[in-house]
């Protein structure tokens, strides 16, 4: 075997390393600190923890939790006719029984579905900015979140589809690190409490709870707002929020990410109880969700999920 070292007039020297060799150590430094980077981009590292802390304790959570492993798709990625691009966000009207979506562009409006995905009625969004968050507050109280505005805009669903005016409306703006289409994102109403909760979508992401809402909308004045960002600092391993959607018999919150294809659970104390992926690799999905902005609960506790441009989701426990 032949050594690195050579004896050149009685001084021993290293021969330099053959050029392959380096090659081979550069792109095995390359490979790690890819594989380094895409552990945290995607916050692999912390799915593997919770899915095993989660999973640990599942049976402590039956019948306590909504427990998203449990979800398989009934409808995958279907198109809703009648809608050709941005849909961005879905809730479900307890009163009715059916759901409500938003499209933030060409044109805006707030469309009504039933729980298969069909369109049954359009209600034109008129002075709207950009409507991206959605929640449905009980006798006939709606609520949308206007991103680039930082407002969440409060209206009366009409008796009847028709356009709904935003000077008619009211509204509370919250002009907290505004950054253009980088504002509210998703939004969820806690009626035993009578709370809002409100995210921020990311740079940075941020989560609030505003109380008092239906209270003060009736002409009590007794806002609350609270800072939850810590919840999504410590325990939402996403990358993004781009919905929200609370929980009524569970009293938990559901975040979903489009940028992580997940929906993630959160109890009331902001801590992950449950998670599952909108990707394609997983048994129930063919394909990948391509942009989930939405994601509600029925009273039956049936799932569903809009993405980008105009596909519906919806899952049943297993």
């Amino acid at each position: 075997m032949s050594s690195p070292v050579e004896t050149l007039g009685g001084v021993s020297s290293v021969r330099p390393a053959k050029p392959r060799v380096l090659a081979w150590r550069l792109c095995a430094i390359a490979l790690v600190c890819g594989l380094v980077g895409l552990i945290r981009q995607e916050h692999l590292d912390e799915r593997l923890y919770f899915y095993l802390k989660t999973h640990w304790y599942a049976d402590s959570w039956e019948g306590r939790a909504v427990w998203l492993p449990g979800y398989k798709a009934r409808i995958e990625a279907q198109p809703i006719e009648g809608v050709t691009q941005n849909l961005s966000a879905i809730a479900f009207d307890h009163d009715r029984g059916n759901l409500l979506a938003v499209t933030n562009g060409g044109p805006m409006e707030m469309l009504a579905l039933d729980r298969s995905g069909k369109l049954t009625a359009r209600y034109p969004l008129v002075g709207f900015d950009d409507p991206e968050g959605l929640a449905y507050m009980g006798n006939d109280l709606v609520v949308i979140a206007d991103e680039r505005k930082h407002r969440l805009v409060f209206f009366e669903l009409p008796a009847t589809p028709g356009p709904i005016h935003m000077d008619s409306a009211q509204s509370l703006t919250l002009d907290i690190l505004a950054g253009g289409n980088k504002g509210f994102e998703g939004v969820a109403y806690d009626p035993e409490h009578d709370r809002l909760y409100v995210a921020k979508e990311r740079d940075p992401r941020q989560l609030y709870a505003i109380s008092g809402v239906k209270g003060s909308l009736a002409g009590k004045l007794q806002l609350e707002v609270k800072d939850l960002t810590e919840w999504v600092d410590r325990f939402v391993f996403s990358t993004d929020i781009s919905s929200l959607d609370f929980d009524r018999r569970t009293g938990h919150l559901l975040v979903l990410s489009d940028e992580s294809k997940l929906m993630i659970e959160l109890s009331p104390e902001g801590r992950v109880i449950s998670y599952r992926s909108l990707l394609g690799s997983s048994d129930d999905l063919e394909k990948t969700a391509p942009q989930p902005e939405g994601i509600t609960l029925d009273d039956d506790g049936e799932l569903f999920v809009v993405s980008e441009p105009n596909l519906f989701y919806a899952f049943r426990k297993d």
